[in-house]
This record gives C-alpha cells, sequence and structure tokens, in this order.
C-alpha cells in the first residue's frame, strides 16, 4: 500500500475543494483558486474534512499515480493557503537584477542585459540588487520559473560567479596553479 497515498489531505479553513467528473480538482482558498485534472483511474473523495485517494487495484502504474495525485492534490491545498517561494542569489562582480513594473532586468556580464517577463500568477521580489524571490500559489509554475532564471546563467565552479538557488551548494574547484 502507498505510504503516501494512504494519508489523506486535511483541508484547513476557508478553503473549499469540488471534485467535478473526470476528476478535476478545484481548490479556492485565501489565496486564489488552481484547477487540476489528475489521472481518471483514481477515485478522490472527501470524508469530513479530508480529501482521500485510493486506487482500483495494485497494477505499478496504479501504484505510481495513487501517491502522485495525494500530492498534487496537498501541493494544490498548501499553495492556495501558504503559497510557495524560491530565493536566488547572483553572485558575481557587476552582476545584479532590477524590476521595473512586471519586468525583471538581469545584468548577467553578457553584452546586453536580460529582460524577462513575469508569468501569469508569478511574483518577483528583489531584496537589494542581488537577491530574487519567485512567489507564487502553484508549486510547479514557481519551480519553472526560478529554473528559467537560473538557467540564465548557471553558477560556475571556479569562483561560484552566477545565479543560484539559496540553499543551493556549488562544488568548487580548484584552479590552474603557476609554473614553476
Amino acid at each position: 500500500m502507498s505510504r503516501i497515498g494512504r494519508m489523506p489531505v486535511a483541508i484547513p479553513a476557508g478553503v473549499t475543494v469540488t471534485i467535478a467528473e473526470n476528476n478535476v480538482v478545484t481548490v479556492k482558498g485565501p489565496k486564489g483558486t488552481l484547477e487540476r485534472a489528475l489521472a481518471p483511474e483514481m477515485e478522490i473523495k472527501e470524508e469530513d474534512g479530508h480529501i482521500v485517494v485510493s486506487r482500483p487495484n495494485d497494477l505499478k502504474r496504479m501504484k505510481s499515480l495513487h501517491g502522485l495525485t495525494r500530492t498534487l492534490i496537498n501541493n494544490m491545498v498548501h499553495g492556495v493557503t501558504e503559497g510557495y517561494e524560491k530565493v536566488l542569489e547572483v553572485n558575481g562582480v557587476g552582476y545584479r537584477a532590477s524590476k521595473q513594473g512586471k519586468k525583471l532586468t538581469l545584468n548577467l556580464g553578457y553584452s546586453h542585459p536580460v529582460e524577462m517577463e513575469d508569468p501569469e500568477g508569478i511574483e518577483t521580489v528583489l531584496e537589494g540588487q542581488n537577491k530574487i524571490t519567485v512567489k507564487g500559489i502553484s508549486k510547479e509554475k514557481v519551480g519553472q520559473y526560478a529554473a528559467e532564471i537560473r538557467d540564465k546563467r548557471r553558477p560556475e565552479p571556479y569562483k561560484g560567479k552566477g545565479i543560484k538557488y539559496a540553499d543551493e551548494v556549488i562544488r568548487r574547484k580548484v584552479g590552474k596553479t603557476g609554473k614553476k
């Protein structure tokens, strides 16, 4: 039995969960609304303030979908109540970030500034010139946009320059040594 899939998802106060046909789950909360079509094979029920996911049989695919479906619902509930955020750090001499409206401008040592538009439902907040916080209610979209920002200049192992996640550890390498 799936240990994660078995656990019920608690619905906090102020959150409404509706389950339509074909397992289209809509979660409304104080921060917004999320909707997602989940695997139609899974059985999703609401029982006294909890969402319970059960699977029809023990095929490998059903076992995989069981835990996934429960986790996706849990992430939606967490997103509309608390939201998600990822913090990125810009390291390097002359590397900086600035923001105007919904446009994020990154100076990353290229011949031109890199401009990025905040996607729908995602906002970026700057702390100083080298800390970017990506916030939103969808865990998937927050992670994706943070990864896209990081991809503009990944951290390199010699000096550690580039954009990295705040909790990321960069394995440093020793550079060349001079000839004697």
